[in-house]
């Protein structure tokens, strides 16, 4: 392919290194790198790389001040929309957003958005760079549900506004799904989730830690008593999910949440931690998406033989190609085509294998993929000592279950308006996991700037 069609490689970690480490994987580029990529981009005056990214940002412009070597410039006009780049630089799905709208791609490799929209953010970290200063306070308070990317862009897009917003944060650490779902080996905790939320603080959000809305206090206690005029829920989807099959209750079984919980927030992989996890031999994680990846990938780096069992072909794979191409370069090994039916035990109930039934693809169902129907008589049995489920989750119902008028639907998820985040509450606003059900770190993020914009609206519209 001709020079200017390639984007520039990034260096990564050797698999056989970084499948015993829980080191970053990808290195990223250089200021040198970062600029000739830049090179590549045409700068569309029609750019539809914008429309492609949840958070609208000016792609084109960004890339045109990494290209001439103003990283300072770049960051500035990245940070008008994104309060978390370092983070979407790293696990955005850019090849089906921003990326897979790049007109460089039709005869070539789209420009590598994510990659520089990386390079950018960290350059800024490396030389003390902070987001522009807020708006002067305008005296309104603003609550927000969750510390994870959600919550962290609606608060930030508050706070750039005037308002004096808090933060309320379940668990004892914020992120969300930042710091206890994606592993170290994608998203460093201290060096690039702890730092953003911190840029998020500078602009004068405050977080508070172990407060569980629904028990420590109410949605109604916060607009009625604590002089809060709006909140905004964006609380994630931390239920899991499980398939029902005999077994699922056994010793050794684990969803995708708790087993990745336990590694990266309470960081079990550790030696010098007290946190006990399943350091399986033979792992069998159950599900085909980036949180199956991510737990497979996990239970490698502690020293598992691991299998990933989906139900349909690799094709259909719900996980980026990025993840699946390192989790195969890594050793872990798929059976496609492929769905349990019950989980093996002893006579202590440990788990001892897994029974499985071979697939084919029939007609498309309702989301237009193939239907699995299974082969009958290919039962097959694989033998493993811990099984983790990963088929997704839901919101936890204790919000919507102690809110008066907040209505939900049958999947638990709140219902919402997408361009707003309007609840059927009045001041209630609510986005990202906790109204669609498990989906991306981007799309949260556009539904927490949503959900700040309709705040905005509600408050200046009770002013008049």
């Amino acid at each position: 392919m001709a020079k200017g069609l390639t984007r520039v490689p990034v260096r990564e970690q050797d698999p056989k290194v970084r499948a015993t480490n829980f080191d970053e994987v990808c290195l990223g580029y250089n200021k040198e790198e970062a600029m000739e990529e830049a090179s590549r981009c045409l700068n569309c005056k029609n750019a539809k790389c914008i429309t492609g990214c949840p958070v609208n940002i000016n792609i084109p412009a960004f890339i045109s001040q990494v290209k001439e070597g103003n990283i300072e410039e770049a960051y500035k006009i990245i940070s008008e929309s994104s309060a978390l780049p370092a983070v979407c630089g790293r696990v955005c799905p850019q090849e089906s957003q921003c990326e897979g709208k790049c007109i460089r791609g039709i005869k070539g490799d789209p420009v590598s958005i994510g990659k520089l929209e990386r390079f950018v953010a960290d350059w800024a970290k490396e030389n003390n760079i902070k987001p522009a200063a807020p708006a002067e306070k305008n005296g309104h308070k603003v609550a927000v549900i969750g510390s994870g990317p959600a919550g962290l862009t609606c608060a930030g897009d508050l706070a750039r506004l005037g308002y004096e917003v808090t933060i309320f944060e379940a668990l004892h650490k914020a992120g969300g799904v930042l710091s206890y779902g994606i592993p170290e080996f994608r998203l460093p905790k201290d060096k690039v989730v702890a730092e953003e939320i911190e840029n998020v603080k500078s602009l004068g959000v405050k977080i508070e830690t172990n407060v569980i809305i629904g028990k420590s206090v109410t949605i109604d206690e916060l607009l009625q008593e604590e002089g809060f005029e709006a909140v905004f829920i964006g609380s994630g989807a931390g239920l899991p999910m499980f398939m029902g099959i005999p077994g699922e209750q056994a010793n050794g079984v684990f969803s995708a949440n708790e087993y990745l919980t336990r590694n990266n927030l309470m960081k079990a992989y550790r030696d010098d931690y007290d946190t006990p996890i399943a350091r399986g031999k033979k792992v069998a994680v159950v599900g085909g998406g980036n949180v199956a990846m991510d737990a497979a990938r996990t239970a490698l780096r502690l020293g598992a033989e691991v299998h990933i069992i989906y139900r349909r072909s690799e094709a259909e794979l719900p996980a980026r190609v990025e993840e699946v191409h390192h989790a195969k370069e890594e050793g872990v090994i798929f059976d496609l085509l492929t769905n349990p039916v019950e989980i093996l035990t002893n006579e202590n109930d440990w788990v001892t294998g897994i029974r499985c039934i071979r697939m084919e693809l029939g007609e498309p169902d309702a989301s237009g993929r193939r239907r699995p129907v299974e082969i009958p008589g290919s039962e097959f049995e694989i033998e493993v000592d811990t099984v983790i489920m990963s088929l997704g989750t839901s919101p936890n119902p204790l919000i919507s279950s102690t809110t008066y008028g907040l209505d939900v639907n049958r999947r638990k998820c709140i219902i919402a308006d997408e361009e707003f985040g309007k609840t059927s509450k009045e001041g209630v606003y609510a986005g990202g996991d906790a109204v669609t059900g498990a989906a991306t770190v981007i799309l949260a993020m556009g539904a927490g700037k949503a959900g700040a914009k309709g705040i905005d609206a509600y408050i200046k519209g009770k002013q008049e």
